[in-house]
């Protein structure tokens, strides 16, 4: 019997109606900008729809981003009945993760970071295990971007978060260390690298269609993958946090022309910059298993799949040919995986994923 195609519009979150939205939302912000003139500052416009927002003031430029977890602490929850492990020192890794690898796209130093947690009633509070865990996992990973963690709200929300679960989410701010260090896409340039890092896993994205396979699995994440882990544990693993890492390519002088956070959007989030480029991937990492699993679950078409998830390529860093090994190199000292993927170059707005024969044109990614 041939699966049902289970896609992430499905699911309720449909980028084709909630990115005119978003779009709105830009639109209405960007009349605010005005505002910061009145203290003596003055935003870069070029960062709006980026990741992170920029603005100048006096001689500093500083960032600030927001993000949330989405529902991957669902997962946690589910496995938790059948491992005992609470899993959320991998919840609040996550969450700092999505925050802090948006802020540095701009090139950002992160200092401070604001939590932000909403729970249905203090019950939620005191499972000592769970709690535990979570604060360690925050601390931990604000450690390892560096940042500090300034407080932050914890918010009973009755009637709205439902009973048993949580919601969590943060915001930081980070500073630019001068203007040669602030990444943009007018740097691009035709003939620029891609350099591709490689991603943990699944991260926090596209996390509702992998909940809603759970639940058509007659073992539901304690179902057992080709590699011998089970479902639920594949999709916890822990996002890199890329701060130091970026933080290190600049300080060795290396001149990052744009860097794509590749999450929501799948792969066509290489295109995320305004300029008119084709993107080809002449090479990428394969994905882990964990997708194939989800693909074959969901019935999902290559096009698909790679339009959604990340599939094992986690932060597109574009930068000049004769950057590129050393850029490599610092990528490995500091250990994470990196592949001079591809280049750049003046045409049609598109993406082309040459080993899977894909193309993703412009007009599939409407928001930066």
């Amino acid at each position: 019997m041939k699966k049902k195609t289970i896609t992430y519009s499905d699911v309720g979150d449909n980028y084709e109606t909630k990115d005119p939205i978003k779009k709105l939302i830009q639109n209405a912000a960007r009349e605010t900008g005005k505002n910061l003139e009145q203290h003596g500052f003055a935003e870069i416009s070029n960062t709006r729809g980026e990741s992170a927002f920029v603005w100048q003031q006096g001689k500093q430029l500083m960032a600030s981003v927001i993000e949330g977890l989405g529902t991957k602490n669902l997962i946690a929850d589910g496995m938790r009945l059948t491992t005992k492990k609470t899993y959320y020192d991998i919840i609040a890794h996550d969450t700092v993760a999505t925050v802090i690898n948006d802020l540095i796209t701009v090139g950002a130093r992160p200092l401070v970071l604001h939590a932000y947690w909403a729970i249905e009633d203090n019950q939620w509070l005191y499972d000592e295990a769970r709690m535990q865990d979570f604060v360690n996992g925050w601390k931990k990973a604000c450690d390892i971007a560096g940042v500090t963690w300034g407080g932050g709200e914890t918010a009973t929300m009755k009637q709205i978060v439902e009973k048993n679960t949580a919601e969590f989410a943060g915001s930081a701010i980070g500073m630019i260390k001068n203007k040669k260090q602030l990444i943009v896409d007018t740097k691009l340039r035709s003939g620029d690298r891609i350099l591709l890092l490689k991603s943990n896993g699944v991260n926090a994205n596209g996390i509702s269609l992998t909940r809603a396979i759970a639940k058509q699995l007659p073992k539901g994440y304690a179902t057992k993958l080709a590699d011998g882990t089970y479902y639920g544990e594949s999709l916890l693993t822990k996002s890199n946090i890329y701060a130091r890492l970026v933080g290190d390519l600049l300080d060795a002088g290396i001149n990052i022309h744009y860097i794509s956070n590749i999450t929501g959007h799948g792969m066509r989030k290489i295109m995320r910059a305004k300029g008119n480029f084709t993107y080809m991937l002449e090479k990428i990492f394969p994905a882990q298993e964990v997708f194939r699993f989800i693909q074959q679950q969901a019935n999902l078409s290559e096009e698909e799949i790679y339009r959604t998830y990340n599939m094992g390529q986690d932060y597109a860093i574009f930068l000049s040919t004769k950057d590129m090994k050393k850029a490599l190199a610092i990528v490995k000292k500091n250990k994470f995986l990196g592949l001079d993927a591809g280049y750049i170059e003046v045409g049609e707005r598109q993406v082309i994923i040459a080993p899977k024969k894909l193309v993703y044109k412009g007009e599939t990614l409407d928001l930066r």
